[in-house]
């Protein structure tokens, strides 16, 4: 997964690189993008219910590759390894949320 983690990265990277974007592209702008691109994913719900939000699938996944590139940008900024956080992160949140057992 980490090569595919690093492939993807490259590509993003060579898109930006291509327009000139790297000084826009700081931690703080970066974050503020993340955000306002998951409003704009949000509003895709907004005033409907999941199922008709759901069915707008195209807008869906314009939204949320938004969201993950700008969330990898961030992270390959701050030098961060996506798959070692998550996976952290998945580690914190199993001591935190314990799963149910059973009796």
């Amino acid at each position: 997964m980490a090569n595919e983690q690093n492939e993807t990265m490259k590509k993003i990277n060579a898109f930006r690189d291509a327009r000139n974007w790297r000084p826009a592209h700081n931690e703080k702008d970066l974050a503020l993008s993340i955000s306002l691109e998951a409003a704009e994913l949000l509003e895709i719900y907004q005033w409907k219910s999941a199922k008709e939000g759901n069915q707008d699938y195209e807008h869906l996944k314009e939204e949320i590759a938004d969201v993950l590139i700008y969330s990898y940008m961030l992270a390959d900024n701050l030098g961060m390894d996506i798959e070692e956080i998550i996976a952290e992160k998945l580690v914190k949140n199993a001591k935190k949320y314990p799963a149910p057992t059973e009796n």
